[in-house]
């Protein structure tokens, strides 16, 4: 008989924390939330006295809603308060229309609440500036620096090394290089030498008390991968694959698992899970407390488009949608026409189509209000790309790389685009594939608290620019 053969059994994967030093990286993310929360329980005890349960279930609200924090060490100290003071408007704005639509606001002293709403961002910087302060401190105490070698001298595993030693909050210094090929075959390292030939790594590694080693060798050099691993089965250095970013645009890079088998998604939405749960519950309460409290401006706004010129008040038109599926998007009319063929012309300066309150309705972004209800019926989103008019979208997929990926998530009634200057007309292609990166970069960095940036960056947009017509 033939001898059976065991199944192969393999760990569930999970996501990884790789960068700079871990100590460093789990203080980053932990630094906003607790500055939040201890801040409030601070002012509370002073206040008061003592901690009551309000006051306790309100700071486990904003720990959930900022954790994890960002990463800013890197950053200039400009764009550290600038992202604090902002962050902290939307969450603190997120918070009151919350108290106020739930009626819950009244339970909580509003006195105590507006010394909470100057010392919590206040003591989020304090805790930036000092982590920014002991960061080297950290990292000394921790010991010598690692030592790493690079299998691989090409574009990824260069930019890798260099990434590396700019980063002053590194635990890691990148030895040299190995590679198969000549040194006048290979990209230079810059400061950095090619060792020798991938062969003798494992061995130079266990000579030199090498710390970790990165396999940045092309997918197509499998043979080579697999005999290097299996050199390296030798040593006790920890190993890392380096994927070609040059190769494909990842969105939401990252380790999962398939029924227990660990794959790596290189194209994926980023609501998956908590965060999908997290995105559809926003997206709704958000989406009740603007409609209930801007129901009478609606009213208005109806009966103006209703008055002023023939036609329906709503306009509706087909567009794509989650996973380039169409969706029906709802407008107030602003126009004498009503578009959805297979030519729609966008809307230009001095457009003769617009009527005089759809052209203030535009300005105003008035006009996209309804849409609140595409999101209540799960065809939209607060913030995502905005969608497309289908034929719009049949003409750009042709023109565009990477277009068609702005729908792995629901389109959005404001967006990343719209909020750094690609709002309204996008009259060249140019415009276009800078509105379709941004939306892609919003793919790629999605958090709660970049939506609430978004919501916040669209009201000053709406006041201060005028880029729609």
């Amino acid at each position: 008989m033939a001898q059976q053969t065991a199944p192969v059994t393999f760990r569930k994967a999970s996501r990884m924390q790789v960068g700079r030093d871990q100590l460093l990286n789990m203080l980053e993310y932990s630094i906003d939330p607790l500055a939040l929360a201890l801040s409030l329980w601070a002012v509370t005890l002073l206040y008061e006295g003592y901690l009551s349960p309000r006051y306790l279930i309100l700071s486990l609200l904003v720990f959930a809603l900022t954790f994890p924090g960002s990463t800013q060490l890197s950053q200039s100290l400009w764009s550290v308060v600038r992202n604090v003071v902002l962050s902290w408007l939307a969450i603190s704005g997120l918070l009151f229309l919350l108290g106020y639509g739930s009626g819950y606001l009244r339970y909580f002293d509003l006195r105590l609440l507006e010394i909470w709403w100057w010392v919590a961002p206040a003591s989020q910087l304090a805790a930036h500036f000092l982590l920014r302060w002991g960061a080297p401190r950290i990292i000394e105490l921790q010991g010598d620096n690692r030592r790493a070698i690079v299998a691989g001298m090409n574009a990824q595993g260069i930019e890798l090394a260099r990434r590396l030693a700019n980063d002053p909050y590194s635990r890691v210094r990148v030895v040299g290089f190995f590679d198969d090929r000549d040194s006048s075959r290979v990209n230079q390292g810059g400061e950095h030498s090619l060792l020798g030939r991938i062969p003798a790594l494992a061995a130079f590694a266990k000579a030199n008390q090498i710390d970790l080693i990165y396999i940045s060798l092309p997918m197509a050099s499998q043979p080579r991968i697999h005999s290097l691993l299996e050199d390296l089965r030798d040593t006790t250095a920890s190993i890392y694959f380096v994927p070609d970013i040059f190769v494909t645009d990842l969105i939401q890079g990252r380790m999962d698992s398939v029924s227990g088998l660990p794959v790596v998604a290189v194209c994926e939405t980023p609501f998956t899970g908590l965060s999908g749960i997290i995105k559809r519950g926003s997206d709704i309460v958000l989406s009740l407390l603007i409609l209930v409290l801007m129901s009478p401006v609606l009213l208005v706004t109806a009966l103006a488009v209703k008055l002023s010129s023939p036609g329906p008040v709503i306009f509706r038109q087909r567009r794509y949608g989650l996973d380039g599926k169409e969706i029906v998007v709802y407008k107030f009319r602003s126009m004498t026409v009503w578009e959805d063929g297979s030519v729609v012309q966008q809307a230009q300066k001095q457009d003769a189509r617009v009527t005089p309150v759809g052209r203030f309705l535009r300005r105003t972004s008035l006009d996209e209000f309804p849409q609140f209800f595409n999101v209540l019926q799960g065809r939209m989103s607060i913030v995502g790309p905005r969608p497309h008019a289908v034929a719009h979208n049949e003409m750009y997929r042709k023109l565009i790389k990477g277009y068609m990926l702005r729908h792995k998530v629901r389109p959005g009634i404001t967006g990343w685009a719209q909020v750094n200057g690609f709002r309204g007309e996008t009259e060249t292609l140019d415009k276009m594939s800078a509105r379709i990166e941004h939306d892609l970069d919003y793919l790629r960095n999605w958090s709660l608290r970049l939506d609430l940036y978004i919501i916040a960056k669209t009201v000053w947009v709406i006041f201060f620019e005028r880029d729609a017509y």
